[in-house]
């Protein structure tokens, strides 16, 4: 199994270096307008300080910028990091909600897929802007303005049947969070659903998810104050997306969350309404909110954590690695983030 680290912080590429030094093996650079740096500007300072690490978006948001402009921004990364990097590519949820707007549509979605896909093979597509439809392809020429002869892998961001099917169909892995209770078989089967429409083998397919991890010290409780900060950060943004979602397709909130469902109505009818799409996703797995520690209950952290002592994590991770998952990337929150990766180093990485 791999390990990767998740980042968007231009001011701390010595992060990403010390991830590399112990042993992580990929970075995904965020894309988050409005809370993190520009991506491009990470990737492109990560490519001249590391030295083996895979680098990649993690992932970039197909609504904030036109698809030949993805396939050029990642095709000038390989350029100073050849063969080193990936485009992750999702919808949005962060990076749009803030914006006001919903997350790109599937049909929109595929299409732009399609479309980043070829291009960064060197490939023609058709393509259309402003109602026009016309081949593109990206010429490299002969100064070598990027890089398309070292292989880019596409991964698809998705967490529904339809996108985790995209991600058979056209890319080279997908990217997702673990479904509550860890099995990767229905996500597997909708992988594996995508690849057989399109006639491909799963033999290279890379999988990987984005996990909130916590090593819990020798008898150390769920409710414990540290481990409800560890985690806070990421459970919120997960319920902060629930709020969005049931907003926008009138559907109920799943069970693991419907114990303190209420109780967040209340709290979020103290948000001016005209600023919630703001106020909601600020600490967005950075922080936690003192506010909303006590939705952090030890059942939320159990079902949206890989939880336990160091010996329990591998076990954990040792069942989901021969259920296909091939890499996880982790999210601590930002305070103390290099004191997170380097005690899973130490304890996990180097006894799997």
């Amino acid at each position: 199994m791999e390990f990767g680290i998740s980042t968007g912080n231009i001011d701390d590429i010595g992060y990403i270096t010390y991830a590399e030094s112990l042993g992580y093996s990929r970075a995904w650079i965020t894309d988050t307008q409005f809370l993190r740096s520009n991506c491009w500007a990470v990737l492109a300072l990560a490519a001249r300080e590391t030295r083996s690490m895979r680098l990649g978006t993690g992932v970039a948001v197909a609504g904030l910028r036109l698809a030949p402009m993805a396939a050029n921004g990642i095709a000038t990364i390989n350029r100073l990091a050849p063969g080193r990097t990936f485009i992750g590519i999702g919808t949005g949820n962060t990076a749009m909600r803030m914006l006001g707007a919903p997350p790109m549509r599937f049909a929109e979605f595929r299409d732009y897929v399609r479309v980043v896909r070829g291009l960064i093979r060197g490939e023609e597509v058709a393509y259309t802007y402003q109602d026009r439809t016309v081949p593109i392809r990206m010429l490299p020429g002969t100064w070598n303005f990027f890089d398309l002869e070292h292989p880019i892998p596409l991964y698809v961001a998705g967490n529904g049947p339809l996108t985790q099917a995209l991600a058979g169909e056209l890319g080279d892995g997908l990217m997702t969070a673990l479904p509550r209770g860890g099995s990767l078989a229905s996500i597997m089967a909708h992988v594996r659903r995508g690849a057989e429409r399109a006639g491909r083998s799963l033999e290279r397919f890379h999988v990987a998810a984005l996990v909130n991890l916590m090593l819990l010290e020798p008898g150390e409780t769920l409710a414990s104050p540290r481990v409800v900060e560890a985690c806070g950060s990421a459970i919120m943004a997960n319920v902060h997306y629930l709020v969005d979602w049931m907003r926008e397709t009138g559907k109920a909130p799943p069970p693991f969350v419907l114990p303190i469902w209420d109780d967040y109505q209340r709290f979020l009818d103290g948000m001016p309404a005209g600023r919630r799409h703001q106020l909601l996703h600020e600490s967005h797995n950075s922080y936690l909110r003192p506010e909303e520690a006590r939705f952090v209950t030890p059942e939320m952290i159990r079902l949206n954590c890989i939880v336990g002592e160091a010996a329990e994590v591998i076990a954990q991770l040792k069942a989901l690695e021969r259920d296909g998952l091939n890499q996880i990337t982790i999210t601590p929150p930002l305070a103390g983030n290099r004191e997170v990766i380097a005690r899973f180093a130490a304890q996990v990485m180097r006894n799997m």
